[in-house]
């Protein structure tokens, strides 16, 4: 007898529009919030799920923040709530921060003491 069974890490984009100003570059954009999960299928039907996780990412600079629980699970119920910046926090994918210059606004995630482009100091 043959079975096709496996876990596997998927992930779930929720419905969620809110305009925000970026704390990281400065800039408008709006939150793209997702979820990501382990699953366990068999026969290519999942039966069920754990380890789930809420995350947002800007549409502005590609910031990545992991979402608490509460907010993340009222998001996927399709309840109206707002993402505040307490409810976020940050997540280091590369250990690179985004750096804006307040003098001209040139952006980098390169780990400049100076803007290469105005000389000011980041």
């Amino acid at each position: 007898m043959f079975f096709l069974i496996g876990i596997n890490q998927e992930s779930e984009e929720l419905e969620h529009d809110q305009m925000m100003v970026c704390d990281n570059c400065g800039s408008y954009g709006r939150y793209r919030v997702f979820m990501t999960y382990m699953v366990f299928t068999f026969f290519f039907i999942p039966l069920f799920k754990w380890d789930r996780h809420y995350f947002v990412e800007t549409s502005c600079c590609h910031s990545l923040y992991e979402l608490s629980e509460e907010k993340g699970i009222a998001i996927k119920d399709h309840e109206r709530v707002e993402i505040t910046s307490e409810d976020l926090r940050p997540v280091n994918v590369s250990n690179r921060v985004y750096k804006k210059c307040a003098t001209c606004g040139y952006g980098t995630v390169e780990d400049f003491e100076f803007c290469p482009k105005c000389g000011k100091r980041f």
